[in-house]
């Protein structure tokens, strides 16, 4: 053999070494639910396309718990007064029990999505205060009966604190037809219908030192009547630009100090700066490209985050990622309308990023 011949040999040989040790590495890498099970729960918000197509094996590879994105929402789930439409939820807690995953349920009262009907009597006139506490109960009673023994964590009121103004309380049309104990009163009937569940009141921007004060005022208050609340869900739609590790860390202690359960239900870094209302496109959110900056810095800040949770390991009882995979986020249309984000730890091809890497790697 010449010495050509040998060096080709050699550099084949390396080549299918390296390739081979590339994928023993990939096997021998630690799925998420694997990585944390001293730990939490490692769950994913999925739709029913997501627990029967492509994503279905990556959901059952990766994690434990799944919550159901839109299908338990007032709106989708109880459509018209004498309705429910059950096949979607029932479908995602199927693929669960099928496959061993706990399922977290999303959400019992929520002023979006909810359907006209609740707020109206049959000629269009706004409903009292009695029947719209009379309509929550039932649609809760209904939805956790349905479901009994099946979901061990529901979010019962979601996001009933503003982001500005000096008010503790969203001027939901819940809010004004009921008032505050609208939220205690959801709490009690959903304790009533499944004794066994957790209960969560849920919400966003949670890292705002003044949004932050107010949801505590509210489940201080919750906690002081005695009403069955058992944690606080931490939405985290965060971005690479925040939150702080002070910030996230005063979150966690400050409602863990109430006795509380601390859950993160619907986390996703974005790779953009971080927005809370709807806007239209500008220019430069067309050519929206995951760049190696962006990679670095979402990489690290997923990093970051993870290291916090474990460090509060008893306080936080789940971890929960919106959506699967940079495939499919909802962050693609909110706040800009058809501009894409890669705020998980999968790429649209189902495949770990780098950010994954130090999440499971520690």
């Amino acid at each position: 053999m010449d010495m050509y011949s040998s060096s080709i040999t050699w550099l084949k040989t390396a080549a299918l070494s390296a390739a081979l040790f590339s994928s023993q590495d990939l096997l021998a890498q630690k799925s998420l639910k694997e990585a944390y099970k001293d730990y939490f729960p490692i769950g994913v918000a999925v739709s029913p396309r997501s627990v029967a197509g492509p994503e279905a094996e990556l959901i059952k590879q990766q994690f434990n718990s799944i919550t159901p994105e839109n299908a338990m929402k007032m709106g989708p789930i109880h459509p018209e007064k004498d309705h429910y439409n059950w096949k979607d939820a029932d479908a995602i807690v199927a693929f669960g029990e099928t496959n061993g995953i706990k399922v977290r349920g999303h959400t019992l009262c929520w002023h979006n999505q909810t359907p006209k009907w609740f707020f109206t009597d049959s000629t269009g006139a706004q409903v009292s205060r009695d029947e719209l506490l009379a309509r929550l109960k039932q649609h809760i009673t209904d939805v956790m009966t349905h479901y009994k023994g099946k979901i061990y964590a529901w979010d019962v009121v979601n996001e009933a604190v503003p982001d500005t103004g000096k008010g503790i309380y969203r001027e939901s049309k819940f809010y004004q037809i009921i008032g505050e104990d609208y939220i205690q009163k959801a709490f009690e009937y959903a304790h009533a219908a499944d004794p066994d569940a957790k209960l969560f009141y849920n919400d966003y921007n949670t890292e705002s030192t003044v949004k932050r004060e107010k949801i505590y005022q509210l489940v201080k208050k919750l906690k002081e009547k005695n009403v069955p609340i058992h944690g606080v869900g931490l939405q985290a739609h965060w971005s690479i630009f925040e939150p702080t590790q002070a910030e996230l860390e005063k979150s966690i202690t400050q409602f863990a100090s109430l006795g509380l359960a601390v859950q993160i239900t619907e986390l996703d870094v974005s790779v953009h700066q971080k927005e809370h209302e709807r806007r239209q496109r500008k220019a430069g959110d067309e050519n929206s490209v995951f760049t190696p900056e962006m990679e670095q810095k979402q990489a690290a800040h997923y990093k970051m985050i993870f290291d916090t949770f474990r460090k509060h390991k008893g306080t936080i009882t789940g971890v929960t990622f919106w959506n699967v995979s940079d495939k499919t986020t909802w962050l693609d249309n909110f706040p800009v309308p058809g501009r894409k984000d890669y705020p998980l730890l999968f790429d649209q091809n189902f495949k770990p990023k780098k950010a994954f890497e130090g999440v499971v790697n520690f």
